[in-house]
């Protein structure tokens, strides 16, 4: 039995190690009310949280299992947050890691706060967006950012290609048009150390745009000496960033995955206009629900109507009539008949 962990260590070092970093610090404020009591990545859609999804996702499309998850959050965020992300990283075998940015100073200082992870193949991505795509991760190139045409580059960093389809320049949000290739905020390194130093350099010498450093700066750094970047195509790019992107992103998560109705909940006497994800222990009476309904955990819909909205948990709607809407945890509504973005614990 002596050799054992000689074999076991061989195997070991056969397999390809692949971590991922999720910078996921910012204080959400453009989803307001729904970030003032968590994290806007742990917002539901399709019944699960973004950031969930978001590794859920990578972890499909990756070739090798993922070693280790570093979400880097604001230290406001609790213990109950952490514990939830490590559970994440846990149901896809990973080992969990919790960095902290305390200050918002920039994507290159947001990826660096999770420095020790950057090691081997490193997958970065953002915890804002989703994506929709069907491909394998080509982990022989040096770095692959994963873009998507989008009618107005100006507000987005974009990327120009040569001939090949190799990356020449990362613009920043450019005022006059140089590519409609937006950079969606995922990306592969195939040597994270290498990053890690190019990150540092930017940190060390006060690389800084205004008053942030930015990841776009270290990857012409690395582009200059002769890393060779690759562009990945998504099939939808899906963004969380406001009310009214969620529940668009909460409707087409449904469309791609289909209906999820748990038989756990109680259903009388309503309509359910599928594709919907309606939680255990949620109860609907007398009501017409969906399209691209998502329905939490105890929340009771009654003598209503409600589509393309996101409801969360334990909330009671009675005689209401919405659409396009975000209700929170916990929240009392009825007799209304309005498009509604609605944070926890309200009553209406």
């Amino acid at each position: 039995c002596r050799d054992v962990p000689w074999r076991v260590s061989t195997i070991k070092n056969k397999i390809k190690i692949m971590n991922l970093i999720i910078p996921m610090a910012g204080m959400g404020k453009r989803m307001r009310p729904h970030t003032l009591s968590i994290p806007k990545p742990l917002i539901p859609v399709a019944g699960k949280p973004i950031v969930q999804r978001l590794v859920e996702d990578i972890a499909r499309v990756c070739k090798q299992n993922i070693d280790e998850i570093a979400f880097i959050i604001h230290p406001s965020f609790g213990k109950d947050v952490e514990q939830m992300l490590l559970n994440i990283a846990k149901s896809l075998g990973a080992t969990g890691k919790i960095c902290y940015q305390e200050e918002p100073k920039g994507t290159a200082h947001a990826i660096l706060c999770a420095g020790d992870s950057l090691r081997d193949n490193v997958v970065v991505a953002f915890a804002d967006t989703l994506f929709v795509a069907d491909f394998n991760l080509d982990t022989t190139k040096d770095s692959i950012i994963w873009v998507q045409k989008v009618a107005d580059p100006s507000a987005f960093g974009v990327v120009k290609l040569n001939n090949e389809g190799m990356i020449t320049d990362f613009v920043e949000k450019p005022k006059d048009f140089v590519s409609d290739l937006a950079i969606i905020g995922i990306y592969y390194f195939k040597d994270g150390k290498n990053l890690r130093a190019e990150l540092q350099y930017l940190i060390d010498n006060n690389v800084i745009k205004g008053t942030e450093y930015q990841l776009t700066d270290a990857l012409e750094n690395m582009k200059n000496k002769g890393l060779k970047f690759y562009t990945g195509q998504v099939n939808e790019w899906l963004d969380c960033g406001n009310k009214n992107a969620t529940v668009q992103t909460n409707q087409r998560v449904l469309v791609n995955c289909g209906s999820e109705i748990s038989k756990e909940a109680e259903i009388v006497s309503s309509q359910i206009i599928e594709p919907c994800c309606i939680a255990k222990g949620a109860k609907i009476v007398n009501s017409v629900v969906g399209p691209y309904v998502s329905v939490g955990e105890g929340t009771e819909i009654l003598n209503s109507v409600v589509s393309n909205s996101i409801i969360q948990t334990n909330s009671v709607l009675t005689n209401v009539n919405i659409t396009n809407s975000m209700v929170g945890n916990s929240v009392k509504m009825q007799k209304t008949a309005e498009e509604l973005s609605v944070g926890d614990y309200n009553e209406l």
